[in-house]
């Protein structure tokens, strides 16, 4: 009797199992990081979800033929300037009327913009091809190694697993893009949010009740520099920049400090640069914490400056008035360059504002313009 419930077991477990490969659509779950981070990168898209029936058959046929060879489905998934193209349209149909627009871009620009986004998130993860940023950004494993064939064929099959979306439409790609990205930890993009609701609320409410006609800046901007070790958690250059917005706040020169910086330098690091220069200037310094802004996704000096000014909207800080950005003689030297102001262009397409007069060796004046506000899906871990 023993063996004969045994073996009932056993063949109600495989009928379970086989009832299970059966299933026709996967239940509908609600993954946080996905989520958030979809929302973040692909907003646009996210609102499409999926495209006219018909509209991508020859995706849909496309990808279909590669079955189930990783490399090939990515290839396949990517948009096409055909692709792009038949999507172009939606942008005039009225569907996108109910999402905000991406800063000042037109409707079909911004679009475009999240399609690319998702090939080069494909490209990068996916194919293990170079980003924009080869040196700190990037899949885990190197390419061509049996462990990044394998991260993505997971990758492929987390991303139908989660959603019943067919592979060819918008919501498809989507989830594939963003499931190539969690594979990776390539996430950062949301680790610190919703950040104005948590780290940067006091400042918020008392930005919402300052003069600021008492001060000559509205704002020390303070970039962080990396160590160069996985096990240092403040860069020399980084302490410097702590102890000179330390004194200028204490100069009365403006009412807030923000400092600015993710975790870059070396690559893999888990030390925040904007953390820990927070945490020196108030257990240091003795800086109140509501007067220290926190900005933790900047990987490069172009987007301090750039999401420094996305913090001051967001927590009410006028952009009429100049700030003052605080760092070492080098670091503030090329942010007056002419080599900085080309790379603005080429990196963001935009100067995120206007350099103005130099105060000391270490002090620039800055003001700050609203074309920092565009988001990029394109540089999908600070977009």
């Amino acid at each position: 009797m023993t063996g004969l419930r045994m073996m009932m077991a056993a063949l109600a477990i495989t009928a379970a199992a086989s009832v299970w490969a059966e299933t026709p659509a996967p239940v509908a779950v609600s993954d946080t990081v996905v989520d958030t981070l979809s929302e973040r990168l692909f907003p646009m898209l996210g609102a499409l979800g999926r495209s006219p029936a018909g509209a991508l058959d020859t995706r849909a046929r496309r990808i279909a033929a590669c079955g189930a060879v990783p490399a090939c489905v990515v290839e396949a998934t990517i948009w096409t300037d055909q692709d792009r193209a038949m999507m172009a349209k939606l942008a005039t149909t009225g569907a996108l009327r109910s999402v905000k627009s991406n800063a000042d871009l037109p409707v079909a620009v911004a679009l475009d913009q999240e399609l690319d986004g998702v090939n080069v998130v494909l490209r990068v993860y996916g194919l293990g091809l170079a980003g924009r940023y080869p040196k700190i950004d990037g899949p885990i494993f190197a390419t061509g190694t049996p462990f990044f064939a394998d991260s993505v064929k997971v990758a492929i099959d987390t991303a139908r697993a989660a959603s019943d979306a067919p592979p060819a439409t918008i919501a498809g790609s989507v989830r594939l893009a963003v499931a190539l990205l969690d594979a990776n930890d390539a996430v950062a993009a949301t680790r610190f949010e919703p950040l104005d609701q948590r780290e940067n609320v006091g400042a918020r409410a008392l930005a919402a009740r300052t003069d600021w006609k008492a001060f000559r800046y509205s704002l020390l901007i303070v970039p962080g520099v990396g160590p160069e070790d996985v096990d240092t958690a403040l860069s020399p250059r980084s302490k410097l920049h702590a102890l000179l917005a330390a004194q200028r706040y204490r100069q009365g020169l403006a009412p807030f400090i923000l400092v600015s910086g993710s975790a870059v330098h070396p690559r893999g690091t888990r030390f925040v640069e904007a953390v820990e220069i927070r945490r020196a200037l108030i257990e240091r310094y003795g800086i109140p914490a509501d007067r220290v802004i926190l900005e933790p996704y900047a990987r490069h000096t172009t987007t301090n400056l750039r999401n420094a000014t996305r913090r001051m909207v967001s927590l009410g800080i006028p952009l009429d008035r100049p700030t003052l950005i605080v760092t070492d003689a080098e670091q503030s030297k090329y942010i007056e360059s002419q080599t900085f102001s080309d790379r603005n262009r080429t990196e963001l397409g935009y100067s995120p504002g206007a350099v103005g007069r130099r105060v000391s060796l270490y002090d620039l004046e800055f003001r700050p313009s609203r074309l920092s506000l565009r988001h990029d899906p394109r540089d999908p871990l600070d977009p």
